[in-house]
Order: C-alpha cells, then structure tokens, then sequence
C-alpha cells in the first residue's frame, strides 16, 4: 500500500509501505475511506512531538470499511463501515475505568505517533471494540471525519473543561479548525458572547458565519484592551486556548475575570509563562486535557439529527495520493483559505 511517511522534522513522503495485518486478536484492519490533516500533525513535522520516529505513518483522523477482525472482535465485522477514533482505549486498564481513555496503558494516542496512522490506504487498529464505531447508513461520511478529532477535542478539552454555562462572556484564541469546532460546540451551552481572536481576516469573518458575536484581529489591535472594554473591565469568564504558541496562552492570562477558567487546547512544543504574580488572588482555574473521547456518541448523536453541522469546516478536498499537495494547502492555511482538507482513498 502507499502511505505519507514522516522522516524527521520536516520531512515527509508519499510511499509504498507494506499492507498492515493483525497483530493482536483485538485487531481490525481498516481500508481508509475518507482522512485529513490535523494541526497536530503540523507540529509533529515541527519537531514538537519527539515520541514520533522516522518511518511512521502519520494520521489519526478518518473513517473507513472493515477489511479483516482479529478473532477477539465481536462488534465489527467485514463491511461495515466505521468512524475510528483518535484515541485507542483498551476499555479495561485502571485509566479506561475513570474514562480517561487518552491515558489508556495501552492506548490513548498512539495512532501516527507511537504505532502507523490513517494516512495510507489501510490502517491497523488494536482494541477495535473500544476504538471504533459503527456509521448509520445514509449518513455523511466526511462530516464524521471531524468526530474523529477536532470536534471531541474541542467540546471536552475547551467547552466541557472550560466549564461554559448559560450567559457567560467566552473567548476562543485561535479561529482555526479547532477553535471553530469550539465556537460550534459552546454553544450547546448558550453563552450570551462569543469572541473570537485570530490573525487571519478570513478565518474572523467564518468564525462569524458559525456564530461568533465579537471578532478580534490581534495583528492589529489591542485585544486585551478592547476585551476589558467590552466586559466593563471585568474580563471573560472563560478564556480557551486553541493554537499552542506562548502568546496565546499569555492572552488568556491577561483577559479573564475573577472566578473565571482558563482551559487550555492547543498542542504546545514550547514553555509558556504562568504569570502567579497577578492569578494567584483571582479564583480561577486552569486546565489541561487531552482528549478522551468520550463524548463522540454524543457528537455523533447531534451530527446525525443535524443539530451541528461540522462539514461546513470542510473547504478543500483531495485525492489520498496527492497529500502532499494537500499538506502544502493546509499549512498555508492564510494564502489558501484552508480550514478542514477531506482526502479521499480513490
């Protein structure tokens, strides 16, 4: 089979690989269908994530048809046609109990980090019964490509960890895939202002499209003047992270309001200041997660009956083969209008 293969920091590659079998009699082989690229897969190229080695197969979003079960799967069969994870859960170890599959002593994330990803044409994946699920007919494949990932991501990491309620004031750093998959969530919760902060117009003017009520371009302005403003010097009552970098995480310092939550979603390859000196007397918290996945059934509910809609962060669409191309479209994500890219296993 053909696969994008990482070589190191920056380096990457289109080529024949072979075809994975089972391993484990928890196994399922996946013919890939529909994948795409993950803003985490941008910072494994970075050199962020050094778990990863030279010659793994990237990717751990997509959905597919089961090609082969080991013989200790009894939920999957050949055909059907499924939604894979991004988290491997063994469903047994101490951490699965609590529901803290990302932690899972077998699994978590591993697929394109510590075993082969969904960027190929096929796909082994270990624990099947607990890591994969089942696709109602009818429903839009490519939109569940987004419940492999970005939307669980976002609504636990971001909505659910930033404890949003009715009412409040939010700000979301970062109008990419994930921060717009947050706006989209949080408002399951109906807060009374979204604010949205990018440095990509683009990106400002969708995020206003899916429901932002306040947009903020911090290339050019002063965004946490113009928040205290708007709050009446009171800050925000929840400020969530969704790029990664320093200053991002700094922003959420500077901007929320006594009593409110900082949650943190973005993958960070650097240090980051935590500024005491000026939190320590404000009752707020902070939190850090990666994604468990357990709220998919729950997305996947809500997708089906059309409350959200998460094909609308589709907007470019590729053949599998030509990834690499697709790889240079989403990392100019200003240049191109890139939110989500759909790769297609033709």
């Amino acid at each position: 089979m053909q696969a994008l293969v990482y070589h190191g920091p920056g380096k990457k590659s289109w080529e024949e690989k072979p075809t994975p079998a089972i391993i484990e009699s928890s196994d399922a082989i996946i013919k890939i269908l529909k994948t795409t690229i993950c803003g985490t897969d941008l910072h494994i190229l970075k050199g962020d994530v050094p778990e990863v080695t030279d010659g793994r197969i990237l990717g751990h979003e997509g959905v597919g048809v089961v090609e082969e079960v080991g013989s200790a799967v009894t939920g999957f069969k050949k055909g059907d046609h499924v939604l894979i994870s991004c988290i491997t859960s063994c469903g047994k170890c101490s951490y699965c109990r609590k529901q803290m599959y990302s932690h899972c002593e077998k699994g978590g994330w591993i697929l394109g980090h510590l075993i082969d990803g969904t960027q190929a044409e096929y796909v082994r994946i270990p624990f099947a019964d607990t890591s994969l699920y089942h696709i109602p007919p009818g429903t839009d494949e490519e939109a569940l490509v987004m419940l492999s990932d970005i939307l669980p991501t976002a609504f636990e990491c971001g909505v659910v960890n930033g404890k949003v309620k009715p009412g409040d004031t939010v700000a979301i750093i970062g109008a990419g895939p994930i921060g717009l998959a947050v706006l989209i969530t949080a408002q399951f919760y109906t807060p009374a202002d979204i604010i949205m902060i990018d440095i990509d117009d683009n990106r400002l003017n969708v995020a206003k499209t899916f429901g932002a009520t306040h947009t903020y371009n911090s290339s050019r302005e002063n965004v946490a003047e113009k928040i205290m403003t708007l709050t009446g010097q009171q800050g925000v009552d929840v400020a969530i992270e969704a790029v990664g970098v320093p200053a991002t995480f700094e922003l959420c310092q500077s901007i929320i309001a006594p009593g409110g939550h900082i949650a943190n979603v973005g993958v960070h390859g650097k240090a980051v200041a935590l500024h005491l000196e000026t939190l320590w007397s404000k009752n707020i918290s902070i939190t850090t997660r990666l994604v468990d996945t357990v709220s998919t059934e729950l997305l996947l509910k809500n997708v089906i009956s059309k409350k959200i809609d998460p094909s609308k962060l589709i907007t470019h669409h590729f053949a599998l083969k030509d990834i690499v191309n697709a790889y240079n479209t989403f990392e100019h994500a200003a240049d191109e209008k890139t939110l989500k890219v759909i790769l297609t296993n033709e």
